[in-house]
């Protein structure tokens, strides 16, 4: 009381002055919170007005009984019990949502990488997700990076590849498809291009409105099957990607599962990968006949002897069984970044049972196997023995798959044996001991698959 009569009087005055201020500073604090606590209440109650309405009509239209509304509240008293308004609204506008969606929500979206190497049967698989209509499929979008970038085998030319071709099935799975254009031969021009590898081969890419009406003098070097299209509209194909509930791509050019490790950690994809492996004999006896150029060496050393085998296409052919092999044991460890997102199939075991596969591989995907599919398998793996080519997808299956057994030389058979035993003894192929092993039909190569595949 004494320091105050000291102090001068103008500094009194201010002090009063000040505590005056912050009075009235704390009663408009108070009367705008109130203010806006009984805005937001006003909008709670019309909102929630509206969500009894809605389920009412979805009542009267459907004959199902609906979640009940949230009883009116008066006033709110505290930001808490606002804080439980606004979970009550959240609550119900997913009720309602899912009422409107109905049951046949196809859930989160989903990623799905195909991840195979050539004539394992990856085109017929790969058929499994082209043909559910939910699905934007690409087979094989990486072929454009293949020619156009060129990386030497082996070494830190070949972790270079791994990652560029990582890179691009990131973009390509969040739907940009812009990212090709730096690959595609001759460049696109305004996003259009005639020259998108295997367009056909994917449904999504010859549907309305990527479908374009055909421009004259405009020659589509992969054409749709079955309708004529005028050259591919990347951003329609873009636009259509990001529509479409799921996404999976087919693709023969990544080896090494380790290098995909921030792609199934990034928060934007839920990726989902199957791993596709067949008997290593029956892939080399398919190459030498879809790419009989490239394999030359082989026929002339399997039908005459003259020539002996180089020594860099036996290891390349031990390099890749070992990448694939060193891939699966990865997947099958179930690290913590994969765990849930890896299975390991054999095309033997899809070719024996392909409906039963396919209900795996969606339900490990988390994705509904729809009629059209179901259809789709039954068309295409019950084909007249003599109605498959090279590299038709539609096959009798049950009877196709070890057709290779009674074509391929045993010394060839031996070599591949010799290159690639520990990947066969971890998937589960036979050793075959001499000519008449392989060539005995009541012999099977094929043991039975493990559960630990599936995860």
């Amino acid at each position: 009381m004494e320091l105050r009569r000291a102090l001068p009087q103008d500094f009194r005055e201010l002090l009063h002055c000040l505590k005056m201020r912050s009075k009235y500073a704390v009663l408009l604090v108070f009367v705008v919170g109130l203010v806006i606590i009984e805005k937001e209440n006003n909008f709670i109650s019309r909102v929630s007005d509206k969500l009894k309405q809605s389920p009412q009509a979805l009542v009267e239209a459907n004959g199902t009984e609906s979640s009940p509304a949230p009883a009116e509240n008066g006033s709110l008293a505290s930001l808490r019990e606002l804080d439980a308004a606004f979970s009550q609204l959240r609550s119900h506008l997913h009720n309602v949502t899912l009422q409107l969606v109905g049951e046949g929500d196809p859930g989160p979206r989903r990623h799905v990488l195909l991840m195979a190497t050539t004539r394992t049967g990856s085109s017929f698989v790969g058929e499994f997700f082209n043909q559910q209509g939910s699905i934007f499929y690409l087979f094989e979008p990486l072929w454009h990076i293949e020619r156009t970038v060129t990386f030497e085998p082996g070494g830190a030319n070949a972790v270079g590849s791994a990652l560029v071709y990582r890179d691009v099935l990131k973009q390509l799975l969040l739907c940009d498809l812009y990212i090709l254009e730096s690959f595609i031969s001759p460049a696109p021009e305004g996003h259009l291009t005639p020259f998108m590898f295997r367009r056909g081969s994917s449904r999504s890419l010859c549907e309305e409105p990527v479908c374009t009406p055909s421009a004259k003098k405009v020659f589509e070097k992969y054409h749709c099957k079955n309708r004529r299209c005028g050259p591919l509209n990347i951003t329609l194909a873009a636009e259509a990607c990001r529509r479409k509930q799921h996404v999976a791509l087919k693709t023969v050019r990544i080896r090494q599962l380790e290098f995909l490790q921030p792609l199934v950690e990034d928060p934007r994809l839920d990726v989902r990968i199957i791993q596709l492996v067949r008997d290593p004999r029956a892939v080399l006896a398919s190459r030498i006949v879809a790419f009989s150029g490239k394999y030359e060496t082989w026929k002339k050393w399997a039908s005459e002897g003259e020539a002996p085998l180089r020594e860099e296409e036996v290891q390349r052919l031990r390099g890749n069984c070992e990448s694939i092999r060193l891939s699966a044991e990865l997947g099958l460890r179930r690290p913590g970044w994969l765990r849930g997102r890896y299975m390991l199939v054999r095309y033997e075991d899809v070719a024996r049972a392909p409906l039963q596969k396919a209900e795996e591989m969606y339900r490990f995907a988390g994705l509904p196997l729809t009629p059209q599919v179901e259809e789709w398998i039954g068309k295409n793996t019950q084909a007249p023995r003599d109605g498959s080519g090279v590299y038709s997808t539609r096959k009798n299956s049950s009877e196709q798959f070890e057709k290779w057994r009674f074509s391929i030389p045993f010394k060839l058979a031996q070599v591949v044996q010799d290159a690639c035993a520990p990947a066969m003894r971890l998937f589960g192929y036979k050793l075959a001991s001499s000519p008449a092993a392989l060539a005995n039909r009541s012999f099977s190569l094929l043991e039975e698959a493990q559960p630990s595949w599936v995860t």
